[in-house]
């Protein structure tokens, strides 16, 4: 059974994804931080060959993946796909089998499943933040995607 939500611990969650060519190889960034504790956690990786709506959203799911007990999360994120996706397409696309309104599959179908599994485990609510205006966290997390862009790139060669 879930916590009541007035025990579960307040956590904000920042994110952001970075592509160096759409598709290419791109990065994704997460900062957590508990606000009772003042506690902590960045995270980052990210892939060779990906697009940017696929790190925004491996962001999101590597962020809620690292939250080791259901919790109220404050999600940040500068991306419109995400923050709609999460609050009004997906309802829709699950009641119509992982079906756009066109019935087109969902693009990133796999990804979107993820996260609707992690959203089960804890009470969400969004905010957009416009990107690359000088939001701290915002800034933050897109200087780790982009980090881990330079990281692939260099393995590469």
């Amino acid at each position: 059974m879930a916590e009541s939500p007035t025990k579960m611990p307040r956590v904000m969650l920042f994110t952001d994804g970075a592509c160096s060519g759409n598709p290419g190889p791109g990065g994704w960034a997460f900062i957590l931080r508990h606000p009772s504790s003042g506690a902590e956690k960045e995270g980052f990786g990210g892939f060779a060959r990906t697009t940017n709506n696929q790190m925004e959203l491996r962001a999101v799911i590597e962020g809620l993946e690292s939250i080791n007990r259901p919790s109220l999360i404050e999600l940040y994120s500068d991306s419109l796909y995400v923050l709609k996706g999460l609050e009004e397409w997906l309802p829709g696309w699950k009641a119509k089998g992982w079906r756009t309104a066109a019935k087109k599959p969902v693009k990133n179908v796999e990804l979107w499943q993820r996260l609707d599994e992690l959203m089960q485990q804890h009470k969400l609510t969004f905010h957009w933040v416009r990107g690359h205006a000088g939001h701290p966290e915002n800034e933050r997390c897109d200087q780790l995607a982009v980090a881990a862009i330079e990281q692939i790139r260099k393995a590469a060669d």
